[in-house]
């Protein structure tokens, strides 16, 4: 699987994350290394834990990175997912972190396929 490929795969804009990084082993790279990102684990734990504020903060920057690597369908659920969470509320972000969920699994899901061909 090329890193075009992936991107398609994820329902990513691969134009515009290589535009930004310049070279398609640099977008490799963030790519691969966002298997290790630890954001959707602070959201998903601050969730967990009722703790409204580690649960935003893992939102925020799950958004945050999804922005720069271009990772466009993971960026909208949790940029909406961030926007409902910014009063520090959990109650009603259930569907929306389900939303966030499925996304990432499917981007993670890609990301290793294109790690086994590396």
């Amino acid at each position: 699987m090329t890193v075009k490929e992936c991107y398609a795969q994820m329902g990513a804009d691969y134009e515009e994350v290589l535009g930004r990084l310049g070279s398609e082993a640099l977008v490799k790279r963030f790519a691969l290394k966002f298997l290790n990102d630890k954001s959707f684990s602070e959201l998903e734990q601050g969730l967990q834990d009722r703790d409204a504020e580690n649960a935003f903060r893992g939102a925020h920057t799950l958004k945050g990175v999804c922005s720069n690597l271009a990772f466009k369908e993971l960026y909208e659920v949790s940029a909406a997912l961030t926007e409902k969470l910014r009063g520090r509320e959990i109650a009603g972000s259930e569907d929306l972190f389900e939303q966030v969920k499925a996304s990432y699994q499917k981007h993670v899901e890609a990301i290793q396929q294109l790690a086994q061909e590396a």
